[in-house]
């Protein structure tokens, strides 16, 4: 254990890198909007979440990334009860942020390989003259008790590739070696490529059941993908309570915080952000 926490803390704030390519990875910027980062986080829920989504509509819709397109969309599977069709049926004629699968829900037994073989269905497929290619550079899985710092995630995408690339927190939680098993569901970031890649190869088609982020490396593995490895430890960790070889405290360089299982944890971590510092004065309220 003391070499684990010597590797954690001594390097806490360091993005680990691992990749194939020599290539040195260089910051661009560019003024153009079509230039700009485009990055989907597909938060995958439950259709009867409903307050679950309302709240992170609040926390993903207060922040502005800077340089980057980010949409936050909710995927789950069809809906089977009468109250779901009109509930979900009123969010998507308000907010349009949710993308309902053809496959019943489930843990472990395909939603995910389901989700990542539909994307290019729906966004190719809609793709004009006037539309970019790709879609979006990046796409990221991410459960839905995890909070993503849309500007921390931004900044750590901007220097690397957009191709091959397979990003997250590295499992097992003591590893620095993002070849060394899988990337954690709290929230994983794969380039579109990989995301066609899937859709169109046999190895995911073939390996459906089982943990579904550890069915997702198999798949990289197995197919030669996601050479591009970025390890975002320790930038993205779970909750500090309870501890865990996998959690550490709250620190400012976060990219994503995961295992908020309720609403003191939100908060706490909210405060701690201080999330809240850009509410106006105004004379219609008063929150000291």
């Amino acid at each position: 254990m003391a070499s684990i926490n010597e590797v954690r803390f001594n390097g806490l704030l360091r993005f680990g890198r691992c990749a194939l390519s020599n290539n040195t990875l260089t910051t661009t910027s560019s003024s153009s909007k079509e230039d700009d980062m485009r990055i989907l986080i597909a938060v995958l829920t439950l259709p009867d979440q409903y307050l679950r989504r309302h709240f992170l509509r609040l926390i993903y819709g207060s922040q502005n990334p800077e340089g980057a397109k980010v949409d936050v969309k909710f995927v789950f599977c069809n809906l089977t009860k009468d109250d779901q069709k009109v509930l979900v049926a009123l969010e998507i004629m308000r907010y349009d942020d949710i993308i309902i699968l053809n496959c019943t829900e489930n843990m472990n037994k395909g939603k995910t390989s389901t989700f990542f073989s539909t994307l290019p269905e729906i966004f190719n497929e809609t793709n004009g003259n006037n539309v970019p290619y790709p879609p979006y550079h990046y796409v990221m899985k991410a459960d839905d008790d995890t909070f993503v710092r849309l500007n921390s995630l931004v900044e750590s995408l901007k220097p690397l590739p957009r191709e091959d690339l397979y990003y997250g927190f590295v499992i097992p939680c003591g590893s620095m070696d993002p070849f060394k098993h899988y990337m954690s569901g709290m929230g994983f970031v794969v380039s579109w490529d990989i995301v066609e890649w899937i859709h169109g190869s046999d190895i995911p088609k073939k390996h459906v059941e089982g943990p579904e982020d550890k069915v997702f490396g198999d798949w990289m593995r197995w197919g030669k993908r996601g050479q591009n490895r970025f390890n975002a430890k320790w930038s993205m960790y779970n909750y500090p309570d309870p501890p865990s070889v996998c959690s550490h405290e709250l620190v400012p360089n976060t990219i994503a915080v995961h295992l908020l299982k309720n609403q003191e944890k939100w908060i706490h971590t909210l405060n701690f952000f201080n999330f809240t510092r850009d509410l106006k004065p105004s004379k219609m309220y008063h929150i000291s």
